[in-house]
């Protein structure tokens, strides 16, 4: 299963590029246009919070990431692709940031938890 993970920041970004430059409106996909994994995410935590750069697989290991079973409820009903399609974004909206990545957001995310402590 892999989602297109963006950042709130990234969101927020292109809502206010819309504010600055409302002749460009419309309906715009916002996404990063990458496909990542759970695991990407659950990863990324884990590296974030413990301070280490181990992969899926060493987490895994330690007992730090588990797995479940998919709900059988959500069987056919769940998207398990997205990915933003950002060509109507870029060219008509003429936004052409980059957007962060699981670990750049992840990062971010828990900084800011950390230091509402």
């Amino acid at each position: 299963q892999l989602r297109d993970f963006v950042w709130v920041d990234d969101v927020v970004d292109v809502n206010l590029h819309f504010l600055r430059h409302p002749e460009d409106g419309g309906i715009f996909n916002v996404g990063t246009g990458r496909a990542q994994s759970f695991n990407d995410v659950a990863t990324a935590v884990l590296n974030t919070l413990e301070g280490q750069n181990k992969s899926t697989a060493e987490w895994v290991a330690e007992d730090k990431i588990q797995y479940i079973p998919f709900p059988d409820a959500l069987i056919g009903k769940y998207q398990s692709y997205t990915k933003a399609d950002l060509t109507n974004l870029t060219i008509t909206g003429d936004y052409n940031k980059t957007f962060a990545t699981v670990e750049e957001g992840v990062q971010a995310y828990v900084g800011q938890l950390q230091a509402a402590k």
